[in-house]
Order: structure tokens, then C-alpha cells, then sequence
């Protein structure tokens, strides 16, 4: 057996605080996808254009230019700790003067801009059709609110260039990070052999296309109307791929949510037309991104959190709240939610409680504070990239109550952050005589992550909830993977709902089952009509496993999908956690050679990206390639810039790997090197101990499983190692009393009943 598990990740390629592109040209297949040239809409929808042209999509991306650079580049010089960049122009161009990717100074000139508002990046021009984003940026906020100067996205940090947080780094690039969502019909081209570019777009920003989509039938529309130009009839019979106007709720939510979501491509070169679920696969409420009630917490881009909203349920979309060309809130203040909410609920939305909002009867803050504002209790706001506060979009009801029991936080102490949590559930027991508390998925998530007892019980609750959102419901389906077989009735349960987002990740979680219950129960998720999200996962479930059961038809209609699955991960490779994903499934697939060395690309790409280096550690030991596994771990274990718990987690496998290898003395200074930098994993003492008994050094082992045992006085594993090793020093009263304590601790073992029974009666006689 190998010395660990291996551990089978799916990998989110996810959208990061601006990054960059390279000096690209018109795709050459974008006119035969329909496309039009830019500019070509204004001369009709001169409106239109006119609102579009100041607007974040507008801003993009542009050449650096006196119109678009809005930094200060006259000779400005930026300091913060090691990090130094001076700023300067040079026969009409940008430049700056800073590290680069040889650790040594450079001058590097300034392609393009990215964005405008509330601050603007710069991107520099590299070989391989690289763009790279400077991860110093300007403020464009005024004076007054703290802008008009340069400031560190990282502040006082330093990444070396070896770094991918390096600007030169590939968290830092363009092409794979950021690009296809600022510019327009955007393709990366990426070759996954010389880890190069040849990127392409059809408009530099985000255009009329990019929302509406290919606008040459629109246009060949328009010149049949030469009469009433600029008065189209909304109908189907216009030409636009998207008309907004048709579209249902739902629908314009999903136009919009390939590029305002965290998740995970499954393409390259993406049209606004296509259904979202065959382009993209959404990422879950993972602790990374979100608080256990669904709060935002990294940066997520708006999607998942609407989609737990009762306002996404309604069918509220975007366009209710925003301009389509300005980008810009349609109301300023609390008018913008008494368009809906008031007394007269419009026709839209019939179900809305009619009622005076706007009342301190409601809101209970004194009129025109902050505290009477609808988004400070409903939409609260996180920072992000130093200067740009975003507002949380699942329009919750304020829930001290679940700060409580999941540690979540809450608008009220967000205001109120000398009070405690007990205090606002007090504030609104005052306020309200039945406040609406009902139950939330937040409890179910929150048990998971904290490893309670009932954690399991409360995700396969949750997956069953019809309820509950289709996007907390995908969470509970991806974490049951972490329960094996046990898990399979709950997962089915996922797998025969209609929503997309949880049949994905139920398909993906059922890789932990039998396979034979992959085979018979994934067909479904294969149908031809599935969105391309939820075939890709069930692909990678049956990866690897024997189809010849199907009849022939079957397993060549297989073969043909993961050959084209195979081959667009192969084109999205552009990072380590899609080279990660490539990986696992060709190690799925029984081609280890190809795994290992594309696990060996993820880390060349990011030495500091552990599940890659995990992955390869186990396939390497499960191929009898044990050196090469310690190699791996032992590279990790010495890494500087890894944090602490993993930096001691490769260590832990490290030590476990030498003692498969039969070097115990070696593994000794590595468990104890785990236990140090990672002390809330009590398997690391626990295998310690048990090494160290193996050695003969009873009392060492004693010491290590005692201090590990004061932190985790309840576990299983220190309470039955104590056992053994007393039971082998034939000392029976403290083994006794140790079996007693993990009676106390797991009622329910009826091994140790079975043990306390034969102790007590061996003490007594």
C-alpha cells in the first residue's frame, strides 16, 4: 500500500485580482464565428455607445496611452520594503523600473492598462506572448478619499522571482488569469508543450459583442430596415445571439455569470451565446471563498453569492439593479430597493410582502444613517485588492444567531464591532417578537469543516434539500466525497436531480464509489443533452474504469468525449491547478508516466503548490518509485514560503514515506518537525509514537503521545496508541484507566467494551 491516500482535487482555475495579456491580434476564425468589426454598433446605437464608453467594460483593456494611463508616471519612484519601482515615460511611452524575472533590475515598457476605477494595473509585454501584471497599481480614487498615488496589491510582502506571485510570476499572467473576461471572443491559445501563447481576440474590451454576442446577423438584419434606423422591434427575428429584453431572469443571469463567477473553464475561446454550464463549472461555497453561511470571504465575483439569494429565486437578474451600458446602480441609496420593495410590489414580482421598508419600524436605525441603509444589513461589503470594497449578493437576513453555532460573521457586529454576537441576538429578540430564524445550510457546512461528529449526517441532509440552493446543495455533493462508499445513497440522491451545478459535483464524488455503481449509475450525466459541466465530471469519475459491460456504441461515444475532454484540458493547462487536473485524470486513466510528468509542470509552475506535490508523492510510491516520492516530499518540506501547517503536512508524509522505505532514524527528526509546525493534526504524534515504540524507545514514545494527548485529550488514535504501549510495558491499571477514558470518549466502540471487560477482570485477579 502506498504510505498515503491519494488526494483527487478538482482544481477551480479562478479569476485573481487583475492580471494580464500579451501583444495580440484579431482572431482570424472570429469573422467566420459571426463577429463584426469593432465599432461597427455606434452607428446605429449612438446612445448606447455614448453610456458604454466610460464604463468599467469600456476600461477594460487599452493601449497605454495618454487617454488611458491615469497613473503618474513622471518620474515617481514607489517603495514598500524590498519591493521598489520607479515610474517614468520615455519617448512617449510608459515604462517602469523595477525587478524582473532574473531577480535583477530591469526597465520594462508598459503595454496596456486594465480597468480604471477604483484602481488601474499595467501590463508588460514578455516572450512566449506572455502579458504580465505589475502588482504594484495606481489609486485612481480622489485625494480626498486616499487615492492619486501608487500602492502594493501585497503590502509588505515580497515574492521572489521564482514566485508565481511574482509579477513576473504565472499568478501575475494575463493570458490564463484574466484575460478572456476584458477582452471579446478571447482566445488564449496556449501550447501546452512550450508553455507559450498566441493569444487572439476580436475587441480588446469588453464590447457590444461580449454581451450580445456575434453581431453580424444583427447587422445584415439592420440593412434590411433602411426605413427606421435605430427603432428595431424587439423579436426573435433581429439577429442578436442575446437580446436581452427576451430573456427570463435566469437567463440573464447566466449571460452574465461566465465572467462575474469564480469557476472553473472548460474551454478556450468562449461566446456569450453558449450556455453557461457548457463553459464553465462554477466553483462551490469552499472555506477559501466563502463563510459556512455562504458570506463572501475571497474574492468571488458576484455569481455564487446571488445564486443563494431569494432574490435569484424570484427571478430578479442583474438588470434590475444595473445598467447594461454604464455598468452603474440604475438607483442611488434605498431607492434602488423600493423599486421592488414597497407598498405596492410591482407585477414582476407578485410575491413580495408588501410594507414601508424605508421605516425605522424596519430597519430600527435612526433615519438616513448608515445603519438605515438596505445594503449595510443586507448586502455587507469585504475589500479587496487594498481599495475596492464589493458588496456581498445573496441579500441575506442579518443572522447573529449562526456567528454563534458556525462562526460566520454578521452585518450587525460588522457595525456594532465593540458587542458581541450574544448581543445582537439579543438586539433582535427585542426587536422582533418571532424573528425569522429558520434553518440554514450554514450549520451543515459548518459541521464538515469542523469535523463534528454529525458532519456527514448534516451534508447528506443537505444534498436532499430541494429547498435549500442548488449551489449549497453542489457543496454538500463535493465534500460527501470525502466519505467514500458511505456516501453513495446521498450522492445519488444528486445525481438524479435536474440542477446542473449539483449533478457535477455529485458526478466528480462519485469517483470514491465502487465501480461498478459509476458505470450504472452515471449514464445519465452522459446523455448528449447534459450541459458539457456535468459530462466533463462524470468523465473523470469513469476515468480508468473497465466499460466493457456497454455495448459498442456506448463505449465508442465514451472514447470520442474523453478524447475531446483530454484535449481541452490540455489546452487549459496554463496553470498549476489545471495541469493538476490534467494530471489526476490521466493517472485515472492508468497512464502514470504522463501524470508524473505533468504533476512535475504544475510544479515547475508553482513549487509551492502542495496538492501537486502530494499527488505525486502517492502516484510515485504506488509505482514502487519510493526515492522519487521522498525526493518530492523532502524539496516541500524544506520550502521556505509554504505556511506552516503545510510545510508540516509534507513533512508528516515525508517521515511516513522513510519509514516505508525502512529508514525510521531518518523519519524521527521529521515527525518531529511535522508536530512542531502542524500541532493540531494528532496522527502525527500518533504514528510518531508508534514509531518510536517500534524503535524500543518506550519513554520517548510515552512523552510524545502525553503532550499530544494534554491538546487532543479525546482522540481515538493517542487513547489506543497510550493503550498498546502500556499494554506492552504489561502495565495493566494504566492501560485500564486509558481504556476507560476512550469509553468516555466514544460510548459507542464496543471494541473497547470488549477491552475494559478483560483488563478489569486481569487487574482484579
Amino acid at each position: 500500500m502506498p504510505f498515503i491516500s491519494v488526494l483527487v482535487v478538482i482544481v477551480v482555475a479562478l479569476l485573481t485580482p487583475g492580471l494580464v495579456v500579451s501583444e495580440a491580434l484579431p482572431g482570424p476564425s472570429a469573422e467566420d464565428q459571426g463577429y463584426v468589426a469593432e465599432g461597427t454598433c455606434a452607428s446605429c446605437h449612438q446612445k448606447e455607445q455614448h453610456a458604454w464608453s466610460d464604463s468599467d467594460h469600456a476600461w477594460a483593456m487599452h493601449p497605454a496611452s495618454s487617454t488611458s494611463v491615469l497613473g503618474d508616471f513622471g518620474d515617481r519612484t514607489f517603495s514598500d520594503g524590498a519591493v521598489t519601482a520607479r515610474f517614468f515615460q520615455r519617448d512617449g511611452d510608459y515604462w517602469v523600473e523595477t525587478e524582473g524575472e532574473d531577480g535583477k533590475p530591469g526597465q520594462f515598457r508598459i503595454a496596456y492598462t486594465f480597468g480604471h476605477f477604483p484602481l488601474q494595473q499595467y501590463l508588460v509585454a514578455f516572450p512566449g506572448g506572455r502579458l504580465q501584471a505589475l502588482t504594484i497599481a495606481w489609486d485612481t480614487r480622489t485625494r480626498d478619499e486616499g487615492g492619486q498615488r501608487w500602492f502594493s496589491l501585497y503590502p509588505g510582502e515580497r515574492f521572489a522571482p521564482d514566485d508565481a506571485l511574482h509579477w513576473t510570476g504565472r499568478y501575475q499572467n494575463w493570458n490564463a488569469m484574466c484575460a478572456d473576461c476584458h477582452s471579446t471572443y478571447l482566445s488564449m491559445n496556449y501550447d501546452a508543450q512550450t508553455d507559450s501563447f498566441a493569444t487572439t481576440w476580436q475587441e480588446q474590451n469588453v464590447g457590444c459583442q461580449g454581451c450580445h454576442g456575434p453581431g453580424q446577423d444583427h447587422v445584415d438584419w439592420a440593412r434590411t430596415k433602411p426605413d427606421d434606423p435605430g427603432e428595431y422591434p424587439r423579436n426573435e427575428g433581429n439577429g442578436l445571439k442575446i437580446d436581452f429584453d427576451a430573456l427570463a431572469g435566469p437567463e440573464v443571469v447566466e449571460t452574465c455569470a461566465f465572467c462575474h463567477s469564480r469557476r472553473q473553464s472548460l474551454k478556450d475561446g468562449q461566446h456569450v451565446q453558449e450556455p453557461y454550464f457548457d463553459k464553465a463549472l462554477p466553483a462551490t461555497l469552499r472555506p477559501d471563498l466563502y463563510h459556512a453561511d455562504g458570506q463572501i470571504q475571497g474574492e468571488v465575483y458576484v455569481y455564487g453569492s446571488f445564486v443563494q439569494s431569494k432574490m435569484a429565486a424570484a427571478g430578479v437578474d442583474c438588470l434590475d439593479c444595473h445598467d447594461p451600458h454604464t455598468t452603474e446602480l440604475l438607483v442611488e441609496g434605498n431607492g434602488l430597493c423600493l423599486q421592488c420593495h414597497n407598498a405596492s410590489p410591482p407585477e414582476r414580482f407578485p410575491q413580495l410582502a408588501a410594507g414601508d421598508y424605508d421605516d425605522r419600524s424596519h430597519h430600527r436605525h435612526p433615519a438616513d444613517s448608515e445603519g438605515a441603509q438596505c445594503v449595510n444589513c443586507h448586502m455587507p461589503d469585504k475589500t479587496y485588492m487594498e481599495v475596492d470594497p464589493r458588496r456581498d449578493h445573496s441579500f441575506r437576513i442579518p443572522r447573529p444567531d449562526l456567528t454563534l453555532t458556525t462562526g460566520s460573521p454578521n452585518a450587525c457586529n460588522d457595525c456594532h464591532d465593540d458587542k458581541s454576537a450574544d448581543w445582537a441576538v439579543a438586539a433582535i429578540d427585542d426587536w422582533f417578537e418571532s424573528p425569522r430564524r429558520p434553518p440554514h445550510f450554514a450549520n451543515a457546512l459548518s459541521a464538515f469543516r469542523r469535523a463534528e461528529a454529525d458532519g456527514f449526517i448534516r451534508l447528506a441532509a443537505l444534498i436532499r434539500d430541494t429547498g435549500a440552493p442548488a449551489i449549497a446543495r453542489a457543496t454538500a455533493a463535493e465534500h460527501l466525497g470525502d466519505f467514500g462508499p458511505r456516501a453513495g445513497s446521498a450522492l445519488r440522491t444528486g445525481l438524479l436531480t435536474d440542477d446542473p451545478l449539483v449533478q457535477a459535483y455529485a458526478a466528480n464524488s462519485v469517483a470514491q464509489l465502487p465501480a461498478s455503481d459509476r458505470v450504472n449509475w452515471l449514464r445519465k450525466q452522459l446523455a448528449e443533452d447534459q450541459a458539457v459541466a456535468v459530462r466533463d465530471q462524470a468523465l473523470r469519475s469513469l476515468a480508468g474504469v473497465d466499460l466493457s459491460t456497454l455495448p459498442d456504441q456506448d463505449r465508442a461515444r465514451i472514447a470520442a468525449l474523453k478524447a475531446d475532454y483530454e484535449q481541452r484540458l490540455r489546452a487549459l493547462a496554463t496553470l498549476p491547478g489545471n495541469r493538476l487536473n490534467l494530471a489526476t485524470y490521466l493517472q485515472r486513466e492508468g497512464r502514470p508516466d504522463e501524470a508524473i510528468a505533468q504533476y512535475r509542470r504544475a510544479l515547475a509552475m508553482d513549487p509551492l503548490f502542495v496538492p501537486a506535490r502530494v499527488n505525486l508523492a502517492t502516484l510515485a510510491s504506488e509505482q514502487g518509485r519510493i526515492g522519487l516520492a521522498v525526493e518530492m516530499l523532502t524539496e516541500g518540506a524544506e520550502l521556505d514560503g509554504l505556511p506552516d501547517a503545510d510545510r508540516g503536512h509534507l513533512a508528516y508524509l515525508l517521515a511516513l514515506a522513510l519509514v516505508e522505505e525502512k529508514r525510521p532514524s531518518e523519519a524521527l527528526p521529521r515527525f518531529e518537525q511535522a508536530g512542531a509546525l502542524n500541532p493540531g493534526n494528532p496522527r502525527v504524534a500518533y504514528n510518531h509514537g508508534l514509531v518510536l515504540a517500534q524503535m524500543g524507545k518506550v519513554p520517548e514514545a510515552e512523552q510524545v503521545l502525553g503532550q499530544a494527548l494534554a491538546r487532543h485529550p479525546e482522540d481515538h488514535g493517542l487513547l489506543s496508541a497510550m493503550i498498546y504501549l502500556k499494554l506492552q510495558q504489561g502495565h495493566l491499571s494504566e492501560a485500564l484507566a486509558f481504556a476507560r477514558k476512550l469509553k468516555a470518549a466514544h460510548p459507542n466502540d464496543q471494541q473497547v467494551d470488549r477491552l475494559i471487560r478483560d483488563l478489569s477482570a486481569r487487574v482484579g485477579g
